[in-house]
């Protein structure tokens, strides 16, 4: 044992639980997990402790964009606003990216999250050609990742044509190019250097953007492996009809029906699906990451959040553009877009199982959810898992003065600035106060890069 914490309230086995004891092995996992124990010298934690969650879903560069895509030209859609952002994908460089990256990983964990999953595509130099060493900007992620003290998850992403029936890529989307036999090689190299808190697994952009034999190829490549495979699926209604045209079948619907998809696979966004898609998901095993956030602010629509629940779905929440770096704004988003589209309340709350708490029922589910996109077996305040958690701050708006039981509807529905206390990773304190011991330095490179990259624009 490295480390023992105590802490009058936790939550435990999806509910609040009092007294706790919480010990760190020397691998960085919880050891023992003990409910009603008494402190007996154990570091006394100043609030409430709850697990972190997991970023399911990352494009680090992105954060540079964050604010800048929100005035209105002639019409205005997701496919608009891609156009605008590989301005951006085009001018970074991996020292700016590191910045860049760096900057979003302390927010993120600001955020509550304590591991993030890069769905990674902004991979060659400026020109299209490879760097000397090709992984140059999955390094720089790495670095980043290390400066904050935040887990990382890299996910070299396949990206072979810009679209159904197209032979190659766009011009400006050179610096995307991979085949099966890049991705594996990647991932295997990232996994092999043995760096604290990073791992990798593979991602395949969408059904748009590899063909059949990419896909066939990677799957071979990779056969039993255990480790995690993302994929951009159905984000987009032009995506659905695309799809339909170029293959007579839904995305999710040839997905299942054509590559056999299992637990080790998560959807993100999964938009637009129908009940038999959902059927067949749940059917294969796999995972549907939503991202609230950023599917608001590019208008791609409201996910069938009471058919993917229902179905007993695993699901997990990302921060994707990083309009929002936070997960309890994912949370309340999540259960806002259905609130509108149902003109109901606590539409995700189920009191027929003994959940009556929306926030509770979303937190709980995202939790659960956490650890199969980031390759892992376990994810929580439970023996085994990594030692990650959050104090909550009872001082802070929409917290103070709160019935202890209801912490995590306030901190979802009411909180505002920050409620988070303190932060750990792997037993490791990251956040003290809600501060980051390297935030004026890291923010301060930000905001150079962001003059560089901007000048003039």
């Amino acid at each position: 044992m490295t480390a023992r914490y105590w802490t009058e309230q936790a939550w435990v086995e999806g509910r609040w639980q009092r007294e706790v004891r919480l010990s760190v092995g020397s691998d960085g996992c919880w050891s023992s997990i003990e409910v009603g124990a008494p402190r007996e010298g154990a570091q006394l934690l100043a609030g409430p402790v709850i697990p972190s969650l997991v970023d399911a879903h990352s494009h680090a560069f992105q954060r540079a964009f964050a604010g800048l895509a929100e005035r209105r030209d002639g019409d205005d859609d997701f496919w608009s606003w891609r156009d605008r952002m590989y301005g951006l994908a085009l001018r970074l460089d991996p020292r700016q990216l590191r910045a860049i990256a760096a900057q979003l990983y302390v927010e993120l964990l600001k955020g509550g999250y304590t591991q993030v999953c890069e769905f990674h595509y902004l991979q060659h130099a400026r020109d299209g050609t490879r760097y000397e060493d090709e992984l140059a900007m999955s390094w720089a992620l790495a670095e980043a990742a290390e400066m904050a003290g935040l887990g990382l998850t890299m996910l070299p992403v396949l990206y072979a044509r810009s679209g159904f029936g197209q032979p190659g890529l766009r011009e400006d989307q050179r610096r995307f190019a991979t085949d099966a036999a890049w991705v594996w090689r990647a991932s295997r190299r990232l996994n092999a250097v043995g760096r604290p808190l990073l791992n990798a697994g593979v991602a395949l952009h969408s059904l748009r953007a590899a063909n059949a034999e990419d896909i066939d190829a990677l799957r071979a490549l990779i056969g039993d492996e255990d480790l995690p495979i993302h994929i951009h699926i159905a984000e987009q209604q032009q995506e659905v009809r695309d799809c339909l045209a170029a293959t007579g079948q839904r995305p999710m619907q040839w997905l299942c029906q054509r590559f056999a998809p299992d637990a080790r696979w998560q959807l993100v966004h999964a938009t637009h699906s129908t009940r038999e898609e959902i059927a067949a998901v749940a059917a294969s095993g796999a995972g549907v990451v939503i991202c609230p956030g950023t599917e608001g602010n590019l208008g791609d629509g409201l996910i069938d959040l009471p058919g993917w629940l229902t179905a007993g779905v695993p699901i997990s929440i990302g921060s994707d553009s990083h309009v929002t770096r936070a997960w309890g704004e994912e949370l309340r988003w999540l259960e806002y877009g259905q609130r509108l589209a149902l003109q109901r309340r606590n539409v995700a709350a189920d009191p027929a199982r003994d959940q009556p708490s929306t926030a509770a029922r979303l937190f709980e589910a995202a939790r659960a959810g956490s650890a199969a996109p980031a390759g892992f077996s376990q994810w929580g305040l439970q023996v085994g898992a990594r030692a990650d958690f959050l104090v909550l701050e009872l001082q802070a708006s929409g917290l103070l003065g709160l019935p202890a039981g209801q912490l995590l509807d306030g901190l979802v529905f009411a909180a505002q600035g920050q409620a988070l206390r303190e932060v750990f990773v792997a037993g490791r304190q990251v956040l003290s106060q809600g501060q980051h011991p390297r935030q004026e330095e890291i923010a301060a490179e930000f905001a150079a890069v962001m003059g560089e990259v901007w000048h003039g624009a």
